[in-house]
């Protein structure tokens, strides 16, 4: 971050509002930049483009009480209590081509860094501590905006995090990790000397502050906007599990790049409705691309063309052309 930054709190613990003042300060504050801090209580949080019945423990949510919401960001689902910290990044994108996660995951690592802990930057989208993950993050792009959100387990619940989430097992076969619990960890257990949530909050602002932070708010007509936002779409079955058509076809492929799950329903030949799940790091909403595809013949040379007229980056991250071919045209095990 550069110059002065804004800084805001949200003042909430609801995870629909949450979302919904970050997506706001995003699209009506765009110039300068922003740090937004900020917990969410109980909740798990999807990714744009995730299955949202595929990713969570219906029976272990509804038992603990557990809110699920759709972030519109990519990657994947994530567990937060009050022992978690979020923060935002939101300012001008720059060259769209030479975006990276570095370039806002840099400052947290040497913010842990700071605090004596061995931290760094792995994957597409981790951040780890001897080996163990305490943040995930991901961004979109807004016109020449970006947002960059990440979490920070400084002292979560593992038995909820684990018990919360689904897990799917091709996610760990690479790193050998048996459980959620085996692989993430908590920011409070490394330290050298101890300090509760309030003060790591308070270091983590004034290290992300750049050269000075500058205490804002959002204005009454900005806040009325928030709370339409929060009941009109965060706090929806529509937006959360609703995004989903009735299909007769559906694959999952990993990819470097993150889980690709299409579902399709294709009528006389041509796609009559598509979704694509997964934790890629997608910078856009899917539907431009989901929407021409509609009435394309489902034949690969049709959807190639339908595909070519995209920045597939933006909308898929780093999942290729021939991957999302390949997931919808040739599933895995056919021809192995």
């Amino acid at each position: 971050m550069r110059s002065q930054t804004h800084y805001l709190e949200t003042g909430s613990r609801d995870p629909a509002y949450n979302l919904a003042l970050e997506e706001t300060v995003l699209r009506r504050r765009i110039q300068g930049d922003y740090l937004l801090l900020w917990q969410n209580d109980n909740t798990i949080v999807i990714g744009q483009n995730q299955n949202a019945e595929a990713e969570i423990n219906r029976a272990f949510v509804e038992t603990h009480g557990i809110r699920v919401v759709r972030r519109t960001t990519g990657g994947g689902a994530v567990y937060h209590d009050l022992g978690n910290l979020n923060y935002s990044f939101i300012t001008d994108a720059g060259d769209a081509e030479r975006l990276t996660m570095e370039r806002f995951t840099r400052p947290v690592v040497e913010a842990l860094r700071g605090l004596g802990l061995q931290a760094e930057a792995s994957g597409r989208n981790d951040i780890l501590v001897e080996g163990r993950k305490v943040s995930g993050t991901a961004q979109r792009l807004l016109g020449k905006r970006i947002l960059h959100h990440g979490t920070l387990l400084f002292d979560a619940n593992p038995e909820m995090v684990a018990g919360a989430l689904n897990v799917d097992p091709t996610k760990f076969q690479s790193k050998s990790s048996k459980s959620v619990r085996s692989r993430i960890g908590n920011i409070r257990t490394f330290l050298k000397e101890d300090m509760d949530l309030p003060a790591f909050w308070a270091y983590l602002k004034e290290a992300l502050a750049g050269d000075g932070l500058t205490p804002d708010s959002l204005t009454a007509e900005e806040l009325a906007e928030v709370e339409e936002l929060r009941r009109e779409k965060y706090d929806t079955w529509e937006w959360t599990f609703g995004r989903s058509p009735r299909y007769s076809m559906t694959n999952c492929r990993r990819w470097d790049g993150g889980s690709l799950e299409p579902h399709l329903e294709v009528e006389k030949g041509l796609i009559s409705g598509i979704v694509f799940y997964g934790d890629f790091l997608a910078l856009r909403p899917l539907e431009p691309v989901t929407g021409a595809l509609l009435g394309c013949p489902f034949r690969r040379e049709a959807v190639a063309a339908v595909l070519d007229r995209f920045p597939l980056s933006q909308y898929f991250g780093a999942i290729t052309r021939e991957e999302i071919l390949d997931t919808l045209f040739h599933p895995a095990g056919e021809d192995e």
